[in-house]
């Protein structure tokens, strides 16, 4: 349904604002990447209170192409180093989510009763929009596969963050300083070069097209010294803020009936996936040299813009991470069509009804 500004405007300030509320408390507090965590936990309880939380596609891409932006501005040459045993690590990836994801559609089929075709789509670890697409064709379980996947979401938005800082796994922020006035033109030129990069990647559908084509081009930028600008503060909290606002929004015009009784669902299903993965993440971080935490949020199956934006809210390293959720994009895109072949059931032609014979006149 298309965004109509003039009526949902009123709408779109009270999300945008409850999110800036949200994410300031929680920043303020102490909470780690408390912008888009705080973000979204207003939101998504506003929208549970049944406030209209609205987040428009078209503000949402500018989001998205920011973010990237952002992303790719950590980078460094240095940061560039090691890229020879990314790959170990990406396979590590690929099994493990394959094997978190058949645990975890085993799990909610046993214990749950799910059919096997809606627990796999309530598995699969991202890619939201593409499974409910699918889901819809299969007339699958759309409400719980839609809630499932939220919740792991948010779960892992709200809580990886804190759990890095009990283990003292947060990296200590970059000294590095925001932009300055003499590098305004070369924010720019950023900005204008990333926007086209990220079109591009958006039409020719690569995965997270939008975040990553601005990504990588902001990376090469930075990365070969050409640009040294960043994103101001602001800018970048906004987006956190925005982004936040975006997940808890997808709660709106849920009964809170229908929340709880896939919690348990969600949560279970959340509970083998992860012990599945971090057998995986665990062998990854004994054969890749770096943080911990990169790891982690690497092979946390959440949604790729909300784990991009905690890799940039919690300084770590932006192409690590994006190579591998890039990989996991990939992974299910690919495997979504085999799932639906090998277990999804042909629609039941309808039945034919008794030819009518021509009546003869007399």
């Amino acid at each position: 349904m298309p965004f109509s500004f003039p009526q949902n405007l009123p709408r779109l300030c009270e999300t945008l604002a409850l999110g800036a509320i949200g994410g300031a408390i929680f920043t303020y507090a102490g909470v780690p990447a408390g912008f888009l965590s705080g973000s979204m936990i207003f939101v998504a309880v506003a929208a549970l209170a049944g406030r209209p939380m609205v987040m428009p596609a078209p503000l949402a891409r500018v989001v998205f192409v920011l973010m990237g932006i952002s992303l790719g501005g950590a980078v460094t040459p240095e940061t560039l180093k090691g890229i020879a045993t990314w790959p170990l690590s990406v396979v590590l990836l690929c099994v493990g989510m394959t094997c978190s994801t058949f645990g975890s559609a085993w799990y909610l089929r046993k214990v749950h009763g799910w059919d096997m075709l809606s627990a796999l789509f309530g598995s699969a670890p991202g890619a939201l929009s593409q499974v409910i697409a699918n889901a819809t064709q299969c007339h699958s379980d759309l409400p719980g596969i839609a809630i499932v996947q939220t919740i792991r979401v948010v779960i892992l938005t709200a809580l990886l963050p804190v759990g890095l800082a009990l283990f003292g796994l947060i990296p200590p922020v970059p000294t590095r300083s925001f932009v300055i006035t003499d590098s305004i033109p070369e924010l720019v030129i950023l900005v204008v070069i990333a926007g086209v990069s990220s079109y591009v990647a958006h039409k020719v559908r690569f995965p997270g097209g939008l975040i990553f084509g601005a990504m990588l081009a902001s990376a090469v930028l930075h990365g070969s010294g050409l640009i040294h600008a960043s994103m101001p503060w602001w800018i970048v909290n906004a987006v956190m803020v925005a982004l936040g606002a975006l997940t808890g929004s997808r709660f709106a015009n849920t009964q809170l009936r229908t929340l709880l009784s896939y919690s348990l669902a969600a949560l279970g299903s959340f509970s083998v996936a992860i012990l599945i993965v971090s057998v995986f993440a665990a062998m990854s971080a004994w054969l890749v040299n770096l943080q911990l935490s990169d790891i982690i949020v690497s092979y946390s199956p959440g949604a790729l813009d909300a784990m991009m934006i905690l890799a940039l809210a919690l300084h770590l390293d932006p192409i690590f991470v994006g190579a591998h959720h890039v990989a996991r994009f990939i992974l299910i895109s690919a495997s979504l069509p085999l799932i639906m072949k090998f277990y999804g059931q042909a629609p039941k032609a309808p039945p034919k009804l008794p030819e009518k014979r021509p009546v003869q006149e007399d």
